[in-house]
């Protein structure tokens, strides 16, 4: 049922013109010339190294090996030469590195930074994910020195059972020790990710959660629910299938008690899963947000105009392609037409919560406005002024998408490249 629907609503949506199949970019190389003309852009950087494999993950990550790290980063500077070849020394205007735990490697990412600030005209934020583990005061200086100003710690819970679910093997005590101690560094933007919807989570539970959250020294507060990717395929790579996914009126109930908490406290939405303090900090922390960027490293995946490609997730085949053959390691692309890039933004739109009615009729067609009144009819939107903003009933349907159609999509392809490094087609 679910696959008629996704199906009907992607016809209805972008017509029958746009193929939903990741074909191979190996036998015929992906032709770059869009790239001539960008004048800036984003980048996102994958580090997939982890200390501890975290049993709910489902991102592209090894174990952590120390002797692993050298190979990986010249795969790294190579790519960026390649890409510094066909664009030149474009705008960069924000830099995202995720994983992974990026801190894993943190003595190679200032000389990182240095060799992009060569290559590309960096004039943005610098965004990074870290752990409660690897937050200490050596760390913290070579971050601020490289040039962090926004950071994201995975706390997850307060809860110390939880904690030990999640393979966390320190105590809550150690969470906010460790952000007392960031806050002391005086970065731009902090934010604290927290899981919800636990197996057998109580209200009470997820309520000491917010409260505890509410009082530690950061700039924002995102919260995903536990298990977010469908257990067909991710769920048994992650060995979770056993795990049943929450409710959805275990979702909507712990979904409305977030919302209020935060409207109570009053925080400011960043989007469908953040939550802004009132700071002296305008800056939001987010990760998915961009229009357009450049992936780098493996796993990583690049948005551009009219394509969206996948570098392979194979770590070997990264770094053999790039220092070996000297190209660029795309596994996989997906050409974009126009209709299908200009829903993308509204989806993103409405992810952050609220937009400009006069962007949006930049960007919208009939049915887009169509939707528009459909959403309106149905008290998922409401207009403010000239902005379009959605309402706690539209953030959480929107949520609700998230979790049984789009990240039905990153499943599907996920699960193949997780075990094809090179895969003649994807379809969705």
């Amino acid at each position: 049922m679910q696959k008629f629907i996704k199906d009907g609503l992607r016809k209805f949506l972008v017509g029958k013109n746009q193929s939903f199949t990741f074909n191979s970019s190996q036998k015929e190389a992906l032709s770059l010339t869009q790239l001539k003309n960008l004048e800036k852009t984003n980048l996102y950087i994958h580090i997939p190294f982890c200390k501890s494999m975290c049993p709910y993950c489902p991102y592209n990550r090894v174990l952590f090996e120390e002797n692993k790290l050298e190979k990986y980063f010249r795969g790294l500077f190579k790519e960026i030469d390649l890409y510094a070849e066909s664009i030149g020394t474009i705008e960069i205007s924000s830099i995202y590195i995720g994983g992974g735990t990026p801190t894993n490697a943190i003595d190679y990412l200032g000389p990182l930074m240095e060799h992009i600030k060569e290559k590309f005209n960096f004039t943005g934020n610098l965004a990074l994910e870290t752990t409660v583990a690897d937050i200490n005061e050596t760390n913290l200086k070579k971050l601020k020195a490289m040039g962090v100003n926004l950071l994201s710690i995975g706390v997850q819970s307060f809860n110390d059972y939880y904690l030990e679910l999640l393979g966390r093997n320190y105590p809550s005590e150690m969470i906010m020790k460790a952000l007392a101690l960031v806050d002391t560094f005086d970065f731009e933007t902090v934010n604290m990710d927290l899981m919800f919807a636990f197996p057998n989570q109580s209200e009470d539970e997820l309520m000491a959660d917010l409260k505890i959250a509410n009082q530690m020294p950061v700039d924002q507060i995102t919260l995903y629910p536990l298990f977010t990717f469908p257990y067909s395929s991710v769920g048994s790579y992650l060995k979770l299938n056993k795990i049943k996914m929450p409710s959805f009126f275990k979702r909507k109930k712990f979904y409305k008690i977030i919302l209020d908490f935060f409207k109570e406290n009053d925080y400011q939405m960043a989007s469908v899963w953040g939550f802004k303090k009132p700071s002296k900090s305008p800056l939001k922390y987010s990760s998915v947000t961009r229009n357009q960027y450049i992936g780098l490293g493996a796993g990583a995946g690049t948005r551009l105009d009219n394509v969206f490609y996948f570098n392979t997730f194979s770590i070997e085949a990264y770094e053999n392609i790039l220092l070996n053959a000297e190209q660029l390691p795309i596994s996989i692309h997906l050409n974009i037409t126009k209709k299908l890039s200009h829903y993308y933004w509204f989806y993103w739109q409405l992810y952050e919560t609220h937009f400009l009615l006069e962007d949006f009729l930049k960007h919208s067609d009939l049915k887009m406005k169509f939707i528009l009144k459909v959403f309106k009819f149905l008290r998922l939107i409401k207009k403010k002024n000239n902005e379009i903003h959605l309402t706690p009933r539209g953030a959480f349907w929107i949520h609700l998408m998230q979790n049984e159609f789009v990240l039905d999509y990153i499943n599907n392809v996920w699960h193949t490249m997780k075990t094809e490094a090179f895969p003649k087609k994807i379809d969705l």
